[in-house]
């Protein structure tokens, strides 16, 4: 299991359903303001967007690393891929990429993901994504949590430090569903690491002219920043 997988086995005891649904909502509106016939959501999890931008008449096509959340879009019928961005055939009239992907690549990643992003556009394309503000990133998303169920125990510990977000994800999944003392729990554990990035990295791009940037409350005061670009 990977640790994007162990994320995606652990997101429903994460409690962030209300601040995806948040997100949801302000990318869509944001994308009212442009003529999107087709849609690339990158880093598309259980493809919960996907869905309400296929409602509203948009062609949508996800991809994710984690294989678990790619099988279960397909489940429900969606167009998902578990490959690269930069493996994606066709162009786009606009890419999403939503809840902190940018924050899972460093710097030279980041820098090729973008031009892979550039190259999926069409001319005059769009790209909306958020990121974790510096204050996000110290003093919301730093810290340890617990959650659990009947089947499930999980532990989260994350800390900050030289710019990055170091999350230990410790997950105990019982075996089994029967509630008797003889049931036995696996244990899983990995850890995700997200970065830091100042906006002075988005805004001399080749292929991106960054157009818009507006920080806003998910959580807590200031803690993302949305960054919306315009294909060059």
């Amino acid at each position: 299991m990977t640790n994007l997988d162990l994320y995606a086995k652990t997101e429903h005891l994460l409690g962030i359903e209300e601040a995806t649904e948040a997100l949801y909502d302000l990318y869509r509106s944001e994308l009212d303001e442009y003529k999107v016939k087709t849609l690339l959501d990158v880093g598309c999890g259980r493809g919960g967007f996907m869905q309400r931008m296929i409602s509203d008449g948009v062609i949508c096509k996800g991809v994710d690393l984690s294989a678990v959340m790619v099988e279960e879009c397909k489940a429900q019928g969606l167009d998902a891929e578990c490959v690269d961005v930069s493996k994606v055939e066709g162009k786009y009239d606009a890419v999403v990429s939503i809840f902190d992907v940018l924050n899972f690549l460093n710097q030279d990643e980041l820098l090729k993901f973008l031009d892979a992003v550039a190259d999926k556009l069409n001319d005059d394309g769009i790209f909306i994504a958020d990121i974790n503000t510096l204050y996000g990133f110290r003093d919301v998303a730093e810290g340890t949590m617990s959650s659990e169920n009947e089947k499930e125990f999980l532990v989260v510990d994350a800390v900050f430090e030289d710019d990055k977000l170091y999350t230990k994800f410790t997950l105990f999944l019982k075996e089994n569903e029967e509630k008797n003392e003889d049931s036995k729990y696996t244990k899983y554990q990995d850890t995700i690491v997200q970065y830091f990035h100042k906006l002075k990295i988005f805004e001399k791009l080749p292929n991106l002219k960054l157009v818009d940037k507006q920080t806003f409350s998910l959580y807590d005061t200031k803690d993302k920043t949305l960054l919306i670009f315009k294909k060059k």
